[in-house]
C-alpha cells in the first residue's frame, strides 16, 4: 500500500470509528507504530484528525452525539460484563444515579429488585425500572434529547441540586489519563458535572474504546471520580498510570 493509500484509509477508519489507537492502525494496515504516529501528526497538521493519548479522533466526532439506537449495539459484550460488575458496588437501600450512557441502561436491566432509589436522566433507564416494584425512580425532567434520549438542560440540572445521592454511575465519550473525563457536548458534560457534584463516589463506566479519546467538552478531572469499571481489552499502560494515580480500576 503506498503512504497516499495509507493515510487515506486511516481517515476513513478514524471517521467510521470515531476514535482509534495507534497499535490498532499498525495492526491493520501492517506498519509500525512509529510510522502510523508519523501519518497521524501529517494528518493532524492537515486538520483531517485530531490526535489523542495513543490514537486518534475524528474531527467530525466532537460534538454531535451518537444516536441511542447505535450506541446500545456498540460493544455489548464490554458493556454487559461492565454493568454486571458496576451491580456488585450497589446495596439495598442505597440512593444512586444513572445516567444516560447505554452502559447504565445495561445496568438498569441486570438491577434486582431490590429496596433502591434510582435518580435518572435517561427515558430507557427509568422505563427499565418501572416495572420493579421495589426501585422508587426519580426522573430529572428537562429538555429530552432525541438521540440520546437523556433529559438535558436548566431544568434537569437544577433538579439534582435538590438531591444527595450515596453513588453515581456514569460513562463518557472520552478517558485521558492526564487530560480527565470528556464529552461530545457542553450539554452533556454539564449535566455529569452536577451529578458529580452531588455524590459521595463517582463510578466512571467505561469500554477499551474510551481510552485515549478527547471529545469536544471537558467533564472532569480524576480528583472527584475515584473509582473506574472497565473491561479486559482496555489498554494496560493507562490503567496503570490511573491505579498510580489513586484510581480504584476494576476490570470486569
Amino acid at each position: 500500500m503506498l503512504a497516499a493509500e495509507r493515510l487515506l484509509k486511516i481517515v476513513e477508519m478514524v471517521n467510521e470509528r470515531g476514535s482509534i489507537r495507534v497499535s490498532e492502525l499498525s495492526d491493520l494496515l501492517g506498519v509500525t507504530e512509529e510510522t502510523i504516529r508519523r501519518d497521524l501528526d501529517k494528518l493532524e497538521g492537515e486538520g483531517k484528525l485530531l490526535r489523542s493519548h495513543g490514537g486518534a479522533v475524528s474531527v467530525r466526532d466532537t460534538q454531535a452525539e451518537m444516536p441511542y439506537t447505535v450506541r446500545e449495539v456498540m460493544n455489548m459484550e464490554e458493556k454487559s460484563r461492565i454493568a454486571a460488575e458496576a451491580i456488585k458496588h450497589i446495596e439495598a437501600g442505597e440512593r444512586i444515579i444513572l445516567d444516560a450512557s447505554t452502559t447504565a441502561w445495561y445496568m438498569a436491566r441486570l438491577l434486582p429488585d431490590m429496596p433502591l432509589t434510582v435518580l435518572t436522566n435517561s427515558l430507557k433507564v427509568a422505563l427499565e425500572l418501572s416495572a420493579k416494584e421495589n426501585i422508587q425512580v426519580i426522573s430529572t425532567g428537562g429538555r429530552l434529547t432525541h438521540r440520546s434520549l437523556s433529559y438535558i438542560g436548566p431544568l434537569a440540572e437544577r433538579s439534582l441540586e435538590h438531591y444527595y445521592v450515596d453513588k453515581l454511575f456514569f460513562s463518557c465519550k472520552g478517558v485521558h489519563v492526564h487530560r480527565g473525563i470528556s464529552e461530545t457536548n457542553e450539554a452533556q458534560a454539564q449535566i455529569k458535572q452536577k451529578m458529580i457534584a452531588i455524590a459521595e463516589n463517582a463510578y466512571l463506566l467505561a469500554d477499551y474504546s474510551k481510552f485515549g479519546v478527547q471529545a469536544f467538552t471537558h467533564v472532569s478531572g480524576w480528583d472527584n471520580v475515584k473509582h473506574l469499571i472497565t473491561d479486559s481489552r482496555a489498554d494496560g499502560d493507562d490503567l496503570l498510570a490511573l491505579k498510580e494515580a489513586g484510581i480504584d480500576v476494576i476490570r470486569a
